[in-house]
């Protein structure tokens, strides 16, 4: 049951579509599963209004697909459309590291290089979920430094769909390490203001990660 008092400075309808949004990245709701409204207002104590908000919200993100007359389903991303989105990732992520590594100061790339030392930390210790949190935080504060906001919400928009499956492709054999080793050759081109180099091994990072993950 959702405490309403809490929610003084957040529409209903976006903590409802916080929830749901949990759901389906830990796979409560997997993809392709039907959003069942009856059975979410009565877990969530809530009315099918702001359930209905919420569930245009996650659409909007890619996260939902609503079908006529069938009703809204999570998501079923293929092959093919991961491949797209990973190329669309490349292109703008690369952008970024190359702004960066041309114009952050040296507070910026002191704490980029902090994230890195958690990253390091997380892989020396097979922590995988600590390791998948740390390299989004890299990949976020990269696009922070760069400072294009429309960049980092198209990038934001096309990870959450990625989310539904990304996980796994750190547990193949290998991938954990060479992620890793692609980091610190991204990092060791930023410090060294090397931006088409820079540019060039984050494209190249996110095609790596493409292949783990189809």
């Amino acid at each position: 049951m959702i405490n309403t008092q809490l929610l003084a400075t957040k529409p209903l309808y976006e903590e409802v579509a916080d929830m749901i949004r949990e759901k389906i990245f830990h796979h409560e709701l997997p993809p392709g599963s039907w959003i069942d409204e009856k059975y979410l207002t009565q877990l969530f104590g809530i009315s099918r209004t702001p359930l209905r908000e919420a569930i245009k919200v996650l659409a909007s993100e890619g996260l939902i697909t609503m079908k006529i007359r069938r009703g809204a389903y999570v998501t079923e991303v293929d092959t093919e459309e991961i491949t797209q989105i990973f190329e669309v990732i490349a292109l703008l992520e690369g952008q970024g590291a190359k702004t960066v590594a041309m114009s952050a100061s040296e507070q910026e790339l002191e704490n980029l290089d902090s994230i890195h030392l958690k990253l390091e930390k997380a892989a020396a210790d097979r922590d995988i979920d600590r390791f998948f949190e740390l390299n989004q935080e890299f990949h976020d504060k990269i696009q922070e430094i760069a400072g294009n906001r429309w960049m980092r919400k198209v990038i934001s928009d096309l990870r959450q769909v990625l989310k539904l499956q990304r996980r796994n492709s750190l547990t193949k054999i290998g991938r954990l390490e060479q992620s890793l080793q692609e980091h610190r050759q991204i990092l060791s081109a930023i410090i060294a203001r090397k931006g088409d180099l820079s540019e060039e091994l984050m494209i190249n990072h996110l095609q790596q990660g493409k292949v783990a993950a189809v």
